[in-house]
């Protein structure tokens, strides 16, 4: 597929944006390449070379910006909001159009140094955080989940200073593919400033150009605000289930739900002290610094209806606030029957009705404390029970629930359930031996293994081309 850089976000001018220039790295090792969202945007031919010149140097693309851009904007963080953050170690390096669909799409960085909005902060990421970023948007792809595509990580040779992880700690330049980096708490940050017309005026400049696919042809960019809001909000809010949906049918936890971390075209991404569960448990958190558990596993749901509810402060003066909850009054049946389709395609199920066999399967594991993983991948496609584990109390209404709905189930038969466990799990432990091989021995192989078994099991379900 064939690309053509843009510089539309330039052309919202310098109240969204500060210019910047990227670190200087003293080296620049080509870690990872994602060739398949390499390929996606038709940048697969470029040389190892001209790929290290434009995403460990950032050389500009032609037709790209001239200098990056840090994107400015506000979030509440753990529920308290900050005025005081932005891109503060990443910035937007280049937008592309796909030729033949128009779609949009942006190039991010994370890691690439200071900005305006760092702080006291040193603009970097490690080595470490790039490889769990890989891991984490390769599975929730494969797992069906919306999200950014981790597209080049550059060991840069400069050690950094860690209070979390062991220093002094090896560094990289992250590149994401993502549809926008535009975020909620961009809409919070104009809100905030009281600059009404640069609010509309992004607005409009999102609906153009993130909702004018198809998807949404309702929608028009230049409809009155009291109209254009209330429309955009309710789908944007079918968007952000959807994205909602795939965390709990995948039993992943991203862990920093603020709403910095919200984009308004409803992709999962910024992934730090992410987790995925090992066995069912609504209080499991990510974060070690989550003490209150505000965005542990069961109460993601609420916390993305929270921050959309944060977008739609924004427009309190300008729409009645009726129109603003109905626009957000189906969020939660839109995520259900998400996470209905996206749980039983995990288990290798079809059925009229899923809610009865969903919740049957959760109230399982959860009781149960089997392996998340685990228990997805040896139910798949088993209208009753495939070993003892699963023929016990706990599970048996599961079964029961699939007789009583008329499930049909799909074949084992792709290579990926050849096996006697499920090789794309990423719990805890695995990531640690995947991280632990690369910095003892400098040894990529495992994570390359377990990229191809994440792609395979993406294939199995569905998600992802062969």
């Amino acid at each position: 597929m064939s690309h053509l850089f843009t510089v539309l976000h330039a052309s919202l001018g310098s109240s969204f944006f500060v210019p910047v220039s990227a670190a200087k790295p003293p080296q620049a090792i080509l870690r990872y390449r994602n060739h398949e969202a390499a390929q996606s945007i038709g940048l697969d031919g470029l040389s190892d070379e001209a790929w290290l010149s434009h995403f460990a140097h950032f050389t500009p693309f032609e037709g790209s910006f001239p200098h990056p851009l840090a994107l400015a904007y506000h979030g509440h963080q753990f529920g308290v909001y900050n005025p005081d953050i932005g891109d503060g170690r990443g910035f937007l390096f280049a937008q592309i159009k796909q030729a033949g669909t128009e779609r949009l799409l942006d190039l991010g960085t994370k890691g690439t140094g200071q900005t305006p909005f760092s702080r006291q902060g040193d603009g970097r990421l490690t080595l470490k955080g790039a490889v769990r970023e890989i891991l984490a948007t390769e599975m929730l792809q494969s797992l069906g989940v919306p999200t950014s595509k981790t597209l080049s990580v550059v060991e840069t040779g400069e050690a950094l200073a860690r209070h979390d992880e062991p220093s002094p700690a090896r560094s990289a330049y992250l590149v994401r593919l993502s549809h926008s980096h535009i975020r909620i708490g961009s809409f919070q940050r104009l809100h905030y400033l009281k600059q009404t017309a640069e609010k509309e005026q992004l607005l409009r400049y999102v609906v153009r150009h993130y909702y004018g696919d198809g998807s949404y042809p309702s929608i028009d960019p230049d409809a009155p605000l009291a109209e254009l809001v209330p429309a955009f909000l309710s789908a944007f809010a079918a968007r952000v289930a959807h994205m909602t949906a795939g965390w709990m049918a995948a039993g992943f936890v991203h862990g920093v739900l603020n709403t910095d971390n919200f984009n308004l075209t409803g992709e999962s991404f910024d992934y730090g002290p992410w987790r995925f569960l090992p066995h069912l448990s609504p209080s499991f958190t990510a974060a070690y610094f989550d003490q209150q558990g505000r965005y542990a596993y069961g109460r993601q749901p609420d916390a993305a209806l929270w921050a959309l509810c944060r977008f739609a402060d924004c427009f309190i003066d300008e729409v009645p606030q009726a129109a603003l909850e109905q626009a957000l009054s189906g969020f939660f049946a839109e995520m259900e029957s998400k996470m209905v389709a996206l749980l039983l395609q995990r288990l290798g199920i079809e059925a009229l009705d899923g809610v009865p066999i969903m919740n049957a399967f959760l109230k399982a594991a959860r009781e149960s404390a089997v392996s998340f993983d685990g228990a997805c991948f040896d139910l798949y496609g088993h209208l009753t029970a495939p070993r003892d584990l699963y023929a016990g109390a706990d599970f048996a209404p599961y079964f029961a629930a699939l007789a009583e709905g008329g499930a049909r189930a799909k074949p084992r038969t792709h290579d990926y359930f050849k096996a006697d466990e499920p090789q794309a799990s990423l719990v805890i432990e695995e990531v640690e031996r995947l991280w632990e091989r690369i910095a003892s021995h400098d040894d990529w192989s495992a994570l390359t293994q377990k990229c191809a078994a994440i792609h395979a099991y993406g294939v199995a379900l569905g998600h992802r081309d062969a």
